[in-house]
C-alpha cells in the first residue's frame, strides 16, 4: 500500500470517526431534550396531584346520583334536591327560588393562601378532569405559569379575563392546554370517542360560596374565534350561538333543551390545528349553595338581581342622544394553546 493509499484511509477514517461523533451528540442531545419535556410535564402534573390531594379530596356528596336524577327528569330532579336538605331562599329574574345547601369538598381557603387568583374548582368525571381555575389580569399569563406560579408548558387552566370572576356572565370561557401526557384539558377530546359521553352527561365547578352543575350539550371543533369566544351578547347573538352550538355538536344533544334563559361555560383547548379548537359546552342546570357561606351567596343574588333591573330601566327609557354609527363587533379573543 503507497502513502497515498495510507492518507486516502485515514481520511476515511477520520471522517467516519467525525460522522459516529456528530451522530452521537446528536441521540444525546435529543435524549436530554425529551428528558427535560418529561421533567417538566411531570412537574406540572406532580403539582396539581399534589393540589387535589391536598385540598380538593373531602368528598361528602354522592355527585353522581344526582346527575343521574338529573338525567332521568331534569324538573323532578331539581325539585328533589331541596328535599331534606338546608335550603337558601334568594331571588332570581323576579321569582323567588330556593337554592339546596351541599358541603364543598374544595379548601379554597388554604387554595387563596397558595395563589389568590384561584376563582373555582372544574370537576369533569367522564374524562377524569379535575384542576383548580384561575383567572388573571389578562389571557396570557397562565398560560405558562402553574398554579403555584411556576414556569411550565401545562400552564393553569384560567378563565377569559373579560369574564365576571363568579361565572354569572351568559358565557364564562375557560381555555386549558391540549397536554399530549393528558393532564390539562389533553382528555378533552376523548369526549369523540364512543361510550365516554355517556359515562357522565355534566361537569361541575365549585366556587367559595355557590356551586354550579352543568349539563353539557355540545362538543364540536370551532374557528379559534368567533361567537364561541363571545361573553356577552346582544340582540340575536346568543340564539345564533345557541344554534351552531346544537347543529354542529359531535355529542348527541335531543335529550336536552337549552333556551335563552340558560347562562353556559366553554370549556375550550387547542386541536394541533392552528386554526381551531375543540370546545365542551354545558348550560347551567343547578346551583348549590355552599356550606357556611349562605349569606354570602344571599348577597351575590342580590347583586344579580339589582344588575338585572338596572339594565331592564335602562332598556325602557328613552334615547336622549341620536344614534352613533354601529361598531364593528369582535367576537372573542384569540387564545394560542399549542
Amino acid at each position: 500500500m503507497n502513502s497515498r493509499e495510507v492518507r486516502r484511509n485515514r481520511v476515511g477514517d477520520i471522517v467516519r470517526i467525525l460522522l459516529m461523533l456528530i451522530a452521537l451528540g446528536v441521540f444525546c442531545y435529543s435524549g436530554y431534550m425529551l428528558y427535560t419535556f418529561y421533567m417538566e410535564y411531570k412537574r406540572g402534573s406532580d403539582e396539581y396531584d399534589n393540589l387535589e390531594s391536598s385540598y380538593a379530596s373531602q368528598e361528602t356528596e354522592d355527585l353522581e346520583a344526582i346527575e343521574e336524577a338529573f338525567e332521568n327528569d331534569e324538573a323532578e330532579a331539581a325539585a328533589q334536591a331541596v328535599e331534606g336538605r338546608e335550603v337558601v331562599n334568594v331571588v332570581e329574574k323576579g321569582e323567588q327560588i330556593s337554592l339546596p345547601v351541599m358541603n364543598n369538598p374544595i379548601d379554597f381557603g388554604s387554595l387563596e393562601a397558595v395563589n389568590p387568583d384561584i376563582k373555582g374548582w372544574l370537576r369533569l368525571s367522564a374524562v377524569d378532569i379535575s384542576y383548580p381555575l384561575v383567572q388573571g389580569e389578562d389571557n396570557d399569563y397562565y398560560l405558562h405559569k402553574t398554579f403555584e406560579g411556576e414556569d411550565n408548558i401545562a400552564g393553569c387552566l384560567f378563565i377569559n379575563y373579560e369574564n365576571e370572576p363568579d361565572f354569572t356572565d351568559t358565557n364564562t370561557v375557560v381555555y386549558g392546554h391540549n397536554m399530549r401526557n393528558g393532564s390539562m384539558f389533553g382528555k378533552l377530546k376523548q369526549f369523540r370517542e364512543d361510550g365516554v359521553f355517556e359515562k357522565s352527561k355534566y361537569f361541575w365547578i365549585f366556587t367559595p360560596d355557590l356551586i354550579y352543575q352543568y349539563r353539557i350539550f355540545s362538543g364540536m371543533e370551532v374557528a379559534k374565534t368567533g361567537l364561541t369566544y363571545q361573553t356577552k351578547f346582544r340582540d340575536d347573538e346568543y340564539r345564533k350561538f345557541l344554534k351552531v352550538a346544537f347543529e354542529n355538536s359531535e355529542l348527541d344533544n335531543t335529550d336536552v333543551t337549552v333556551t335563552e334563559e340558560d347562562r353556559v361555560v366553554t370549556l375550550s383547548t387547542c386541536t394541533g390545528d392552528t386554526e381551531t379548537r375543540f370546545v365542551i359546552i354545558g348550560k347551567l342546570s343547578q346551583v348549590y349553595v355552599s356550606k357556611g357561606h349562605e349569606k354570602k351567596a344571599m348577597k351575590i343574588y342580590k347583586r344579580l338581581e339589582k344588575k338585572r333591573k338596572k339594565e331592564l330601566k335602562a332598556q325602557m327609557e328613552p334615547e336622549t342622544e341620536p344614534p352613533t354609527e354601529p361598531q364593528p363587533i369582535v367576537y372573542g379573543q384569540e387564545i394560542m394553546l399549542n
